[in-house]
């Protein structure tokens, strides 16, 4: 069974509303508790000979998309810390970004230009593991978009939940400060980890 991370230690983020951090964790601890109760109901029905049902068929559907949202909100607030922290241009994560998009403040534009786009979804940065390239990518629900045989390394959640408490339709605003509250040794580690 999944287990509910903890993290209230972003509490006092800046340009994040405690309000609106509970908010959103209480919503997590939801995906989490849905995953489970899908591990048990789909493992329920195999048991009693349902496997062949329609109602095996959509919970077995909805595994991925209950997956998927607890998992991005963790690698979402992971890569959050309080006052953020420098990508430094020599690492390697730095070197990457700079050879993929021509420099870092070119990925940085890249990525807010997809976050400030029109819809609810995700922003991921991926490594893809196949050819080393990086790719921003923009992920409609939580089981649709993803690139096959890529790791997240930086993670933004763009739905209305994940700002509108606080900023209303001032979207940019949040994006802002997510950027303000990157922890990039999460996410350099992240890199290291996929390479």
């Amino acid at each position: 069974m999944y287990e509910i991370k903890k993290f209230e230690h972003l509490l006092g983020l800046d340009g994040f509303s405690d309000e609106l951090l509970k908010n959103h964790f209480t919503l997590y601890e939801g995906y989490v508790n849905n995953i489970n109760k899908l591990v048990n109901l789909t493992a329920e029905l195999v048991e009693n000979e349902k496997g062949t049902t329609p109602e095996f068929a959509e919970t077995t559907r909805r595994f991925g998309w209950e997956f998927n949202g607890m998992r991005l909100h963790e690698l979402y607030f992971e890569n959050l810390m309080k006052g953020g922290s420098t990508l430094e241009s020599a690492s390697s994560l730095g070197k990457k970004l700079a050879e993929e998009f021509g420099s870092f403040e070119k990925w940085e534009k890249h990525f807010r230009a997809i976050a400030l786009m029109r819809g609810i979804g995700w922003v991921v940065l991926y490594r893809d593991n196949f050819t080393g390239a990086l790719n921003n990518v923009w992920i409609n629900e939580h089981d649709g978009g993803h690139l096959a045989g890529s790791t997240p390394i930086l993670v933004l959640d763009v739905f209305e939940h994940a700002y509108m408490l606080q900023y209303g339709l001032k979207k940019a605003d949040y994006i802002e400060a997510f950027m303000k509250n990157i922890c990039w040794h999460v996410a350099s580690a992240r890199f290291a980890e996929a390479q």
